[in-house]
């Protein structure tokens, strides 16, 4: 469906909508959110532009407040938007950890490994009684009681990110692994613990992307919304409610869909949603169908980036291949040593809004 010649052309339009800085924006002059800004440079590794991705990871790093935080939104490298997002805080373990799997890099990984800790010590920090994690920090600094699934289901793959890489440094990280433990049961079995946005495509998928739902469970969800969802041709829907398909979320049901070995169905959707794709290489971020019409009329970083990780999963180009399809390639969530202690406990508390 994709030649290597035109994924190049891909991460090349990527490479492009960086600023001279690292800053890797929605697209040049666009708004920048640490989640997204990850995934360009994960694409920017898979195609071979290591010192473009080292240099975003590095203006995040740089970026971080005392608190392990970033702030939600950027524009030409002043802050726009301040909150503190807990799928923000997380990421960048699943980015530096894609980053060392993908290039070897161990000089980075060690310069970032401050931040990842920072980082997903707030998460823990966040994390609400039964196990979810609170979308946001107040005003007041304390996290709101609010939590999203599709969020949460990301920081269960960062936390399991964050646990290799403490491996790595061999500096374990116990409360994390207690933290990974009691937030995949509440993804597998809590449904009441995280706000109602099932009408979101994110929120159907997202718990097998991020490997909370594994084996039969996997396909069972992925089955059980299929027709509300997917538009034979065109890719998925944002929101079951909308005649709107979007190429990142029908990237990522495409990786959902390998992790729960339905390989054929994932090739097709990246198939369908090749409509989206752009002479230049790039990708538009949607397509209102009944309206025959593109919406919204922008071409981002992160929908390119969807296209290239879920090309590249599919075909097992690069050493971080399997890291969005393979729910083993990761430590398993909890061990029996850590989760059995009664010492440890739970903090006290783009894209995913309330």
């Amino acid at each position: 469906m994709l030649t290597g010649e035109q994924l190049r052309r891909t991460v090349a339009w990527i490479a492009d909508q960086q600023r001279p800085d690292g800053a890797l924006p929605w697209f040049g002059g666009g708004q920048l959110d640490p989640w997204d800004s990850i995934e360009a440079a994960m694409a920017l590794d898979v195609g071979g532009e290591h010192a473009r991705a080292r240099a975003a990871y590095r203006w995040l790093a740089a970026r971080q407040r005392p608190d392990g935080s970033w702030a939600a939104e950027y524009r030409e490298g002043a802050v726009t938007s301040p909150a503190t997002e807990s799928n923000h805080a997380g990421y960048l373990a699943v980015g530096t950890w894609h980053s060392w799997l993908v290039s070897g890099d161990d000089e980075l990984v060690t310069e970032l490994w401050p931040a990842v800790r920072r980082g997903l010590d707030l998460v823990t920090r966040m994390q609400l009684p039964g196990g979810a994690v609170s979308w946001a920090l107040r005003p007041d600094g304390t996290p709101d009681d609010t939590a999203l699934l599709t969020g949460n289901a990301s920081l269960h793959q960062a936390l399991r990110c964050g646990i290799a890489l403490a491996g790595l440094h061999d500096d374990p990280q116990p409360d994390w692994e207690l933290a990974v433990t009691e937030l995949g049961v509440a993804l597998r079995g809590s449904p009441e613990a995280f706000a109602d946005r099932s009408r979101y495509s994110m929120d159907w998928y997202y718990p097998v992307l991020g490997g909370a739902l594994t084996g039969d469970a996997a396909r069972d969800r992925l089955g059980g919304d299929w027709d509300r969802f997917v538009v034979p041709g065109l890719g998925a829907r944002c929101v079951a409610d909308r005649p709107w398909v979007t190429g990142a979320e029908t990237c990522e049901l495409a990786l959902a869909l390998a992790a729960a070995g339905q390989r054929d169905a994932a090739l097709e959707q990246v198939a369908a949603m090749q409509h989206l794709r752009h002479d230049d290489g790039s990708y538009w971020t949607g397509y209102v169908f009944a309206d025959d019409a593109r919406w919204p009329v922008e071409r981002t970083t992160w929908t390119a980036a969807a296209v290239v990780l879920a090309a590249d999963a599919l075909a097992g180009a690069s050493g971080g291949a399997g890291l969005l399809t393979d729910p083993g390639a990761l430590p398993a969530p909890g061990t029996p040593e850590i989760t059995e202690r009664a010492d440890w406990l739970p903090g006290k508390a783009g894209r995913v809004l309330p």
